[in-house]
């Protein structure tokens, strides 16, 4: 196995359409599981752990820019944490402290797994995932980049470069449920914001589905949405839980989410 470390975004690119079977690697918290475990063995892994235009996050025109190399800690930190509330909530739960110093959000992306706990406060923000390539840029919608469990929307010479998201416009939270609060496969999560702006409540959850799923309502029909979340997953059962107890978590949690975000 080769590793290739490029120092600019542009070498990366240009590694990545010469190699398009290569395997990006930045925190590596997926990644070295599979190799680990032996459930992957790429011929190549791309290292983009020098290349600083992944990094960071800035405002960007209303909306916020998170850098792919974003970690769960910078994204604990204000004042993004207060810009993103659900996202530093939701950091809070992965893992220790090694995980979240080197755990991404574009790893979670790439990751594409219905249980990553950085895709349902992405989704109430209506994120937006920024691509590259040798051959240009492009953005796809978060709900259209994840394509299934584990899949997601990338082209072979494609690299996730951010994720644009709009600033919380109202109170936000994430909840989780697993055998305990942090360093855990979430059970079922749940993001949620009361948007006054437009007069809206969004939840997005995750392990309920596919996909991490988004679930919209007017703030006058407040009254039924925890059984409209809950009614719009479609969970499974497995080791970690059965599809009867995910169903009935996610309205729990809806209705705590509603109440926290209320008072």
């Amino acid at each position: 196995m080769q590793v290739l470390t490029p120092r600019s975004l542009a070498e990366a690119l240009r590694l990545k359409a010469e190699h398009p079977g290569s395997v990006p690697i930045q925190g590596g918290t997926d990644v070295m599981v599979e190799l680990n475990f032996d459930r992957a063995r790429p011929e190549t892994l791309l290292n983009l752990n020098e290349v600083r235009e992944l990094r960071g996050w800035s405002r960007d025109n209303g909306s916020i820019r998170l850098g792919a190399g974003l970690t769960y800690t910078e994204g604990m930190e204000a004042p993004l944490a207060e810009a993103l509330p659900a996202l530093a909530e939701a950091s809070r739960t992965v893992g220790g402290p090694q995980i979240r110093n080197r755990g991404t959000v574009g790893g979670n992306l790439g990751t594409a797994s219905p249980a990553g706990d950085a895709l349902p406060p992405l989704l109430i923000g209506d994120a937006v995932v920024e691509l590259a390539s040798v051959r240009g840029e492009r953005s796809v919608p978060l709900p259209e980049f994840l394509t299934g469990p584990k899949r997601n929307a990338l082209a072979a010479d494609e690299l996730i470069v951010a994720i644009l998201v709009r600033p919380a416009a109202g109170p936000q939270t994430f909840m989780k449920v697993g055998p305990r609060n942090a360093m855990v496969i979430s059970v079922v999560s749940l993001a949620l914001t009361v948007d006054r702006d437009h007069d809206e409540v969004r939840a997005a959850f995750g392990s309920a589905g596919p996909v991490a799923g988004l679930v919209q309502a007017p703030l006058a029909e407040l009254n039924g949405f925890p059984e409209r979340v809950a009614a719009a997953a479609s969970p499974i059962d497995d080791v970690r839980g059965s599809a009867v107890y995910r169903r009935k978590s996610l309205r729990v949690l809806t209705v705590r989410a509603v109440e926290r975000c209320l008072q």
